[in-house]
């Protein structure tokens, strides 16, 4: 005889009548509640309603209604967004990834070298600063896939060493338009063309490039995620990799591609980030992995792994954005601004881990 799985038949019962376990009566209206903020959606939208609600209130004199202030907030956004983005394929697989704030700080020196003052080409450093990016993911990678490293420890070392690569190959320098004679005196040199497209505004200066990349690298690991064998892979070895590993998943080659894609996408959020700054700074991206993390986990995705998704990233992204250009616009001081985000985002993600 089929019964009634036992999630479902709970959720009947919490919903039409008393629970069989205490006989206590539950009111319809509180058990729907109940029902609905279990759906992920709610539990993500609702913090970015509630920072909209908080910016029609205070919203400096109607600058938030301006969409102009959307549109700036997307593109301040877009940095945090991409690394984000690396960050929940590595959180979706039991991993974490400090390392991705450092890596957008190298890959920021060494595409500034190259384009500025090398002349290379964009097609030519485009690749090559993707290629760095990618082998620091896969350096991170390695060692937690091959050599059973914490995932903590292996992206803290490379988080360092990264660092210290980009200070060395800087010299300690911000990499500028302001290129070092051999006699010791600068000349400046124009900017290459590739600055002003990736830091351009498009359809009538209403949005901004970065802010395209941005959505572009959401809907390729959300098709990475949701419509490839692998993505299912990142899932199962997130909620389980003892049992995903005897089902036959390459756990490392799993561990491999998600750092690899962190390292990659922070490579683009280098790059994005040298031009919008137009110089490479070997000290961009410090404490960005923790935006990227807190982006994260805002949107929903557990850090226990094997839950989450990109739209929830994005969800997240935007929660966040919206949350530091309403202080902003408000005037708010730095420390009040750090210690009222940090608040919230704690309250958001405890309203987030509500259970029936």
């Amino acid at each position: 005889m089929n019964e009634t799985p036992t999630a479902e038949r709970e959720i009947l019962l919490d919903v039409r009548g008393p629970r069989a376990d205490t006989g206590a009566p539950v009111s319809g209206q509180k058990s729907v509640l109940r029902v609905a903020f279990e759906r992920p959606w709610v539990r993500a939208l609702a913090p970015l309603c509630f920072v909209l609600i908080i910016g029609a209130v205070f919203n400096a004199q109607g600058s938030f209604f301006k969409w102009g202030t959307h549109r700036d907030m997307l593109r301040q956004v877009s940095v945090y967004g991409i690394l984000a983005c690396g960050m929940t394929l590595v959180i979706i697989t039991g991993g974490i990834d400090l390392a991705v704030g450092s890596i957008l700080g190298v890959c920021a020196v060494i595409f500034s070298i190259l384009s500025i003052h090398l002349g290379w080409s964009a097609w030519a450093a485009i690749p090559l600063v993707v290629l760095a990016g990618t082998t620091c993911g896969l350096l991170s990678g390695g060692m937690v896939a091959r050599f059973r490293m914490q995932p903590f420890i292996a992206t803290l070392a490379v988080m360092v060493f990264a660092r210290g690569l980009a200070k060395w190959v800087s010299g300690g320098q911000k990499i500028s338009s302001a290129v070092l004679n051999p006699d010791g005196s600068y000349k400046y040199v124009d900017l290459p063309r590739i600055f002003s497209a990736l830091d351009h505004k498009i359809l009538g200066e209403n949005i901004a490039v970065v802010t395209l990349i941005f959505l572009a690298c959401i809907g390729l690991c959300r098709v990475l995620l949701a419509k490839l064998r692998w993505g299912r892979y990142f899932y199962a070895t997130g909620g389980n990799e003892e049992a995903a590993r005897l089902s036959g998943i390459p756990i490392q080659g799993v561990k491999l591609l998600a750092y690899g894609m962190s390292g990659l996408l922070s490579a683009v959020a280098g790059i994005c980030q040298a031009v919008q700054e137009q110089q490479g700074d070997p000290e961009a991206g410090s404490t960005y992995e923790l935006s990227a993390i807190a982006i994260v986990v805002m949107g929903g995705t557990s850090l226990n792994g094997g839950r989450g998704g990109m739209l929830f990233t994005l969800v997240g992204a935007m929660t966040i954005g919206y949350l530091e250009k309403i202080l902003s616009i408000n005037a708010v001081g730095e420390a009040s601004r750090l210690m009222l985000t940090g608040s919230i985002i704690v309250a958001a993600v405890l309203f987030q881990r509500v259970r029936k």
